[in-house]
């Protein structure tokens, strides 16, 4: 965190507390029969564990697409045969220029896992696309860019049709 002095658009000068952020990669990863696996990972900062989809920090060098298939190794244990890129988020862009590409990994499949990194406690939890959409319905899922991820995932497998919506 650090503190930049701006101009605004009206011209205003303020002085805005900003995080930078090199970026992160999040993926869906759809397994053959249409499930999902989701992970449920201790978050401190929100309170205790919540469900995400897997993701984490871009590394120099590599790809987002790289980044994406590394953290669905690391923490599901899975990769995909095909990484297709459905979005970009903004996190929080009041104080964070964190950018996260959403990717859906198409016929997810077990790999031998790299294991969570040290700090992070992770459980994987396979189940149907149609359900977890539920849990954001319900409140169980609250992470944003889980909810946008699923989603997005919902419209390129047709389980949401944007077609349909009036």
């Amino acid at each position: 965190m650090g503190i930049e002095a701006v101009r605004l658009p009206n011209g205003d000068d303020v002085e805005l507390e900003i995080m930078r952020h090199p970026g992160a990669a999040a993926v869906v990863p759809i397994h053959e029969n249409g499930d999902i696996t989701l992970i449920h990972q201790y978050r401190h900062a929100a309170g205790g564990k919540i469900y995400e989809i897997p993701a984490g920090l871009w590394e120099e060098g590599e790809t987002l697409k790289s980044c994406a298939s590394r953290e669905l190794a690391e923490e599901a244990g899975l990769s995909a045969r095909q990484f297709i890129q459905v979005g970009q988020i903004h996190t929080t862009p009041g104080f964070t220029d964190e950018r996260i590409t959403l990717f859906i990994g198409i016929d997810a499949y077990p790999v031998p896992s790299t294991g969570p990194e040290y700090g992070e406690c992770i459980e994987q939890l396979r189940l149907p696309l149609k359900e977890a959409l539920l849990w954001v319905q319900t409140g169980k899922i609250t992470d944003a860019k889980t909810i946008v991820g699923l989603h997005l995932a919902a419209t390129h497998t047709g389980l949401f049709n944007l077609n349909q919506v009036t």
